[in-house]
């Protein structure tokens, strides 16, 4: 369990990247959906020590039952942590045998025989043994993506953070490694931060919808959808009264079908003649709240 406590951070440039953030993340898939801009990447980069807070706490339990500070206790945190951040590097010319060796070896893997156990077994979970000697810059997007979670993987980690993995991913790539997580998250907690519905729906018991730095929801995605229920209604309209909807209802999303706008509209009764009801899903969650949020600032402002 990684538990968070009034997290805040303000970068220099007077950016306000997390303002008080408050999580309890428990083992399994963690989904943090939020925008680019969101915060995700600014906490992600916060509990993986890469970065300090202005304040807050978090802590972590460690591999014996101990509670780990991770705000303070960095080095303890970095030896129970993995970590892919969104922009993985690899040296191209490299096998990916051979730097998944060196990774071993810089996280403390010191013993010839053990080093190879640990690095071969990886290797298989990860679907990469049979291209274990291939060059690194020979690899597709995804393949480059399970050897990053293989890295991640070295040392038995407490807590995985995982930051946008599945951007950029062909459909099959991106099932595939979705798949790895999830059975990584069978036996530790994973934070997957993305702004990718589909992957937090598909993989996720519990998550959290962030944006402008603020933490918007917290619970399980299937509540979530079903406090939606009977409020979320769909409409095609045309292009020229798109911006009249927008102004008199909450428009959570709008779908060209057809070359006309379909829009889905947040309301507790129905609208207007010809909007019909449909069943919510996470994207109308999302979007509600993000809208909820902006209502609230411009209130705010007002």
């Amino acid at each position: 369990m990684l538990v968070i406590r009034g997290l805040d951070k303000t970068y220099a440039n007077g950016v306000h990247a997390l303002h008080d953030v408050n999580l309890d993340i428990p083992r399994g898939m963690f989904g943090l959906l939020g925008p680019n801009g969101a915060g995700k990447s600014s906490l992600m980069r916060t509990l993986a020590t890469l970065q300090s807070a202005d304040r807050g706490s978090a802590s972590l339990e460690g591999s014996n039952g101990e509670t780990i500070d991770v705000l303070r206790d960095k080095d303890t945190v970095r030896r129970q942590l993995g970590y892919l951040p969104q922009d993985f590097g690899v040296y191209p010319k490299v096998s990916a045998e051979d730097l998944l060796e060196h990774f071993a070896v810089l996280k403390g893997l010191t013993a010839r025989k053990p080093r190879r156990e640990v690095v071969d077994g990886l290797l298989q979970q990860v679907n990469l043994w049979e291209a274990r000697k291939r060059k690194l810059g020979t690899y597709s997007g995804g393949m480059r993506q399970r050897f990053g979670i293989a890295q991640a993987l070295l040392g038995n980690p407490r807590l995985v953070i995982v930051d946008e993995p599945t951007a950029g991913l062909d459909p099959e790539e991106r099932n595939r490694f979705l798949n790895l997580l999830a059975e990584i998250g069978e036996n530790v907690a994973v934070i997957l931060s993305t702004h990718i519905v589909e992957d937090v729906t598909d993989l996720c018991p519990t998550m959290a919808i962030m944006n402008k730095g603020q933490v918007l929801l917290t619970g399980r995605p299937n509540d979530a959808i079903d406090a939606l229920s009977q409020q979320v209604w769909r409409k095609q309209v045309p292009k020229a009264a798109l911006p009249d909807y927008e102004a008199r209802y909450t428009v959570l999303s709008t779908r060209l079908v057809g070359g006309h706008p379909v829009i889905h509209v947040f309301a507790s009764a129905k609208p207007e003649a010809g909007f019909e009801l449909v069943a919510p899903d996470l994207e109308d969650v999302y979007f509600q709240r993000l809208r909820l949020q902006a209502r609230h600032a411009a209130q705010a402002h007002a």
